[in-house]
């Protein structure tokens, strides 16, 4: 890590536009690095092109900009990172912590989605495998800043995990790991559903000899089905022109208890008053999923 007390990132994939749902997540996270007097990096997790949509992360970039919520430094691509993940990959591989594993998404599905190990022993070739972490027997713990301490026992609740899929693009679990050490990430927030997966990332980082962030989860804006808000869930992106109201309306499904008056004031005005009042009390108090406000 570096010596700065504190380094927060946003790192969205490109699939589409921000909507209310990603915008929570980029604001709470950009107000809590900033109270710190920290950084805010952002990161373009454009590793599986099969999802992305052309034009996506320059759309991104544009919102963030026009809710003010300017990032320190370069924007880090991950699709310029593939041979920082293929060494960290092949050093797992070196200390015999990595198998090669033949069995399809099917047959994981019908285990229930944990592995059962059963290529664990087979000695596959690399060629058209995927690439499997063994876990042992990982018992992993962690105290979030939101949820409270949060425990998996890797073999039972997961079981080994794929670090390069069979069509040879790296995972997610291995390219965010990588990128939070390159990057000197202190703390990380970002949305519940990630919750299950920071076991995993823990882990990984054990096995790298890598630093441990801070973690903070955050409860998810759904939509009227109770469907967290996504692109696959159609969520709709943030209308231009009504950045104030849509910074306004995050800090408060925040349980920031911003001020009404506040919706008439400059993105400045709004952003400073978030900075100043920025605090995780009421969302650890209440971290249930919620509607998103109407309109989004």
């Amino acid at each position: 890590m570096s010596g700065l007390t504190s380094v927060g990132r946003f790192a969205p994939s490109p699939t589409g536009p921000l909507h209310f749902g990603s915008l929570v997540s980029a604001l709470a996270s950009f107000l809590d690095a900033r109270q710190r007097n920290g950084q805010w990096l952002v990161r373009i997790e454009d590793i599986d092109p099969p999802r992305e949509v052309p034009g996506a992360s320059d759309q991104i970039l544009r919102q963030l900009e026009s809710h003010g919520l300017c990032w320190d430094g370069s924007v880090l691509y991950q699709s310029t990172r593939l041979d920082s993940y293929k060494v960290a990959l092949d050093s797992l591989i070196d200390s015999g912590l990595v198998y090669q594993c033949q069995c399809n998404r099917q047959r994981i599905v019908s285990l229930g989605g944990i592995y059962d190990g059963l290529c664990s022993n087979l000695k596959l070739p690399s060629e058209g495998q995927a690439a499997r972490l063994r876990v042992n027997n990982a018992s992993i713990s962690f105290n979030d800043q939101i949820v409270g301490q949060y425990h998996q026992r890797l073999k039972t609740d997961i079981g080994d995990f794929v670090l390069q899929r069979r069509d040879a693009l790296y995972s997610y679990q291995l390219a965010v790991v990588v990128d939070d050490e390159y990057q000197s990430i202190s703390h990380i927030m970002r949305g519940s559903d990630l919750l299950d997966s920071t076991p995993r990332q823990i882990y990984l980082q054990q096995c790298l000899g890598m630093q441990q962030p801070e973690y903070t989860h955050l409860p998810l804006a759904l939509n009227a089905e109770g469907q967290k808000l996504s692109k696959q869930n159609l969520a709709a992106g943030l209308r231009e022109g009504d950045e104030a109201r849509h910074l306004w309306s995050a800090l408060h499904w925040l349980q920031q208890s911003p001020p009404e008056e506040l919706q008439k004031q400059s993105i400045d005005r709004i952003l400073d008053w978030g900075i100043e009042h920025w605090s995780l009390e009421g969302l650890a108090q209440n971290n249930q999923n919620t509607i998103a406000p109407e309109g989004y």
